[in-house]
């Protein structure tokens, strides 16, 4: 899988047995620096591939781009201050559509953007209440409780790197009719396995994503909310717990909003009614 993975020599330690050393398989984590028109826009730790997808889907969570027209073409370049240097692979440039207009100075991050952290670097919470292009809010999706139920199986189903490796997070879109599988993606950092997924969308021309719900495989955060909305998807799956700020996200923006979903069970938290059964809880 190239620079998806590398392998690294562990020591391996068992109790009541003797230490002996292995090759494991581990998930390269690499910086990738952003440009719009040559200027630095953000540097975020991620796994390598899919770049462009990446790079696409954070314009779409910044509010820079909103529809496929608008993302013209991307190229890697040389690293940091090279003048033609040798092309790492770690820094993608990007050209808008004529007529749209780059982000401003202001918009660049502070600082890195780490595996972690989708909005690091952001001056204040108000800068990432970003509005998005699209009404979450009238999207009329429903889907089952049964359908939800099925959705982080086929998701862990489908993680081969993370087979490998252990160590990524995922993302999947999903159809709300039918269940089926539109796009899944990997990263270290859960917010760039949902700017992959945004960016394929905005790739094929396929924003806003009505009629869809994403499926991640650990929390819900308000980062992962914020990029949903942006996206115009109107149900967000987690396996894990939400945060209050992605509550109240969810709840300003007519985002469904479901946590803990395992097993037959789950936790909704905003906008109850686009599930079927549980607008009317006793």
């Amino acid at each position: 899988m190239g620079r998806i993975t590398t392998r690294r020599t562990v020591v391996r330690v068992t109790v009541d047995h003797e230490p002996r050393r292995r090759q494991d398989t581990l998930a390269v984590e690499e910086p990738l620096e952003i440009r719009v028109s040559g200027e630095p826009l953000a540097v975020t730790m991620r796994t390598p591939g899919q770049d462009v997808e990446l790079a696409a889907g954070f314009l779409v969570s910044e509010g820079i781009v909103a529809r496929g027209e608008h993302f013209h073409t991307a190229i890697h370049c040389g690293g940091p201050g090279t003048g033609g240097g040798e092309n790492t692979y770690n820094v993608l440039d990007i050209a808008l559509a004529p007529g749209i207009a780059p982000p401003p100075p202001e918009a660049a991050r502070a600082f890195y953007t780490t595996s972690s952290c989708g909005l690091c670097g952001k001056r204040s919470i108000e800068a990432v209440r970003t509005v998005s292009a699209y009404d979450v809010a009238a999207d009329t999706t429903r889907v089952t409780p049964a359908l939800l139920a099925t959705l982080p199986e086929t998701l862990r189903d489908h993680q081969a790197v993370f087979d490998k490796t252990g160590g990524l997070h995922a993302a999947g879109l999903f159809e709300a009719a039918t269940g089926e599988l539109l796009v899944l993606r990997e990263d270290v950092g859960r917010h760039n396995a949902v700017d992959k997924v945004v960016g394929w969308a905005l790739l094929n021309n396929d924003l806003p994503l009505t009629g869809t719900v994403l499926q991640v495989s650990g929390r819900a955060s308000f980062e992962l909310a914020q990029k949903a909305v942006m996206a115009g998807i109107p149900v967000l799956t987690a396996v894990s717990a939400a945060s209050s700020l992605a509550v109240d996200l969810a709840e300003e923006a007519g985002l469904t909003l479901v946590g803990f979903l395992r097993g037959e069970s789950m936790n909704i938290y905003a906008h109850p009614e686009r599930v079927d059964g549980a607008a009317s809880p006793a």
